[in-house]
């Protein structure tokens, strides 16, 4: 496709100036890329405004830029003879849009499974792939954690990328031999417009509570909730929890066939005869499949969440025509890095290591935990800086209540001080009997755990999960809790 107009063909503009019936050379995302016969598309960020650019692309010859400012806000040089200037309502969503052209829709070429939700996004995403890939499909895969093409892992920077860069995964998913791919929808990236032109063959809502919510995120619960609504405006099948609060207002104005799962009975996907199962680091659960499909499965991660997690895997491989066999065989394999994930230390007790990064998610964590009666629950957590404060209170108070200690650290305080961020969490624990200590240093507070477990104790480390890094200051500084782990259990070794 080598024609502006083609280019354009699937939004409305006005033209400001120039010829749209032209070639162009590449379409590019970063003025610093700027080139003769380029399609830059002007983008209002956080931190910089596109539109400041206008001049520099006319004078490198870019065939076409596209703005959402009329021509007496932008600084548009007198001769516009090489470049054509269009405007429109959104610039982001003409810029979703040109990207879905200029990758040839590679997301018409694969089933496309989309996933939202607050928590569960990223352990639902490894399911679903795992089993569509034993039962002969070729998955890509676009998440939190990193984005999967073949064999080949490259870690995400964000859960779901801006639309040029998701147009081109999708576009190497295709071109891999792939014919499906399974990907985390994330409210911002709903928010922005980043899935915007792809028609999703499903997709899952798994549960909301308030996130993600402050500064350069969402303004309110209700805005956070209507942009996870968007996805089912542009999907041909949702996939719901029915058992959610919120699912109704989830799927009003819906335009796909819904199917819902849940505990409920009744429900397209029932979850029946729950067993929490095992003991020490090998923690699961077992349940019934009812409804469409009838088949006992097997989870090896702890607690009801992860019974969600594992009936939505189930209920999206059904309605792709999955064995339920290969279910059973693969759901019990399945695991994800730093989601609930046991880090051998003693045979006395229990130490783990999850994302759960706020309150909603640490609450779901320790209460199933606890569901395994432990000698003692003990939760090692921080929150990050440049965040809502809300979240420390909330995550405070959650911890403070179920754990029988809490142990308060730090955790990507980025520009703020970590002393604020920890009197905060601990003016949220001080509304419950909690028990506390506090220590700053993220391994030190890891090695207090290990040295003062006591037997039969469950230790969870909660807020880091995948992440291999502290952010501080903006930079970001090499921190893997393994590592950690590992080094402590060493230098104890060496000091005893």
């Amino acid at each position: 496709m080598k024609n502006l107009k083609e280019l354009c063909k699937d939004f409305d503009y006005e033209v400001i100036s120039g010829d749209m019936d032209r070639g162009y050379s590449e379409f590019v995302t970063d003025n610093r890329k700027l080139s003769r016969g380029c399609v830059y598309v002007c983008i209002k960020g956080a931190n910089f405004d596109g539109h400041s650019c206008v001049g520099e692309a006319v004078e490198h010859g870019a065939a076409l830029v596209v703005v959402e400012r009329g021509r007496e806000e932008l600084d548009i040089p007198s001769d516009t003879a090489d470049t054509a200037i269009i405007k429109v309502d959104s610039t982001r969503k003409a810029q979703a849009y040109i990207a879905c052209a200029y990758y040839d829709y590679p997301a018409e070429k694969l089933t496309t499974i989309g996933i939202t939700g607050t928590k569960g996004k990223t352990t639902t995403t490894y399911l679903i792939r795992s089993i569509l890939s034993e039962a002969g499909r070729k998955v890509g895969l676009i998440g939190t954690i990193e984005t999967i093409i073949g064999d080949v892992h490259t870690p995400a920077l964000n859960t779901t990328p801006d639309s040029p860069l998701l147009q081109k995964l999708l576009r190497e998913i295709v071109d891999s031999g792939c014919d499906s791919v399974v990907m985390e929808v994330s409210s911002q990236g709903l928010m922005l417009n980043r899935t915007l032109g792809i028609n999703f063959d499903i997709g899952i809502f798994t549960n909301i509570e308030p996130d993600h919510i402050g500064p350069n995120e969402h303004t309110s619960f209700e805005q956070y909730l209507e942009c996870k609504a968007m996805l089912f405006k542009q999907c041909r099948m949702g996939i719901v929890n029915a058992d959610d609060s919120h699912t109704a207002k989830i799927i009003e104005g819906s335009t796909c066939n819904v199917i819902r799962y849940g505990f409920a009975k009744g429900l397209d996907y029932s979850a029946e005869n729950v067993k929490f199962v095992g003991s020490g680091s090998h923690l699961a659960m077992e349940f019934d499949v009812k409804g469409r499909a009838n088949y006992p499965v097997r989870i090896n991660m702890p607690g009801r969440f992860s019974v969600y997690n594992g009936l939505c895997a189930v209920a999206v491989c059904d309605v792709l025509g999955i064995d339920p066999k290969t279910v059973q065989e693969v759901l019990p394999k399945g695991h994800v890095k730093g989601r609930i994930e046991p880090v051998k230390v003693s045979d006395d007790f229990t130490m783990l290591i999850d994302y759960a990064h706020n309150a909603m998610a640490l609450e779901s964590l320790l209460t199933t935990l606890r569901e395994y009666k432990p000698g003692r629950l003990v939760c090692l957590f921080g929150c990050g800086g440049n965040r809502s404060r809300d979240r420390r209170f909330e995550m405070g108070e959650v911890s403070g209540r179920l754990a029988d200690l809490t142990v308060i650290t730090s955790d990507n305080p980025r520009n703020e001080d970590p002393m604020d961020i920890i009197a905060d969490i601990k003016t949220g624990i001080d509304r419950t009997d909690g028990t506390y200590i506090e220590i700053p240093d993220r391994k030190e507070a890891i090695r207090y755990c290990i040295k003062n477990g006591k037997p039969g104790d469950i230790i969870v480390l909660a807020g880091k999960g995948h992440e291999d890094y502290q952010e501080i200051k903006g930079v970001k500084h090499p921190m893997d809790e393994r590592v950690l782990v590992a080094q402590i259990l060493e230098e104890e070794k060496l000091n005893s």
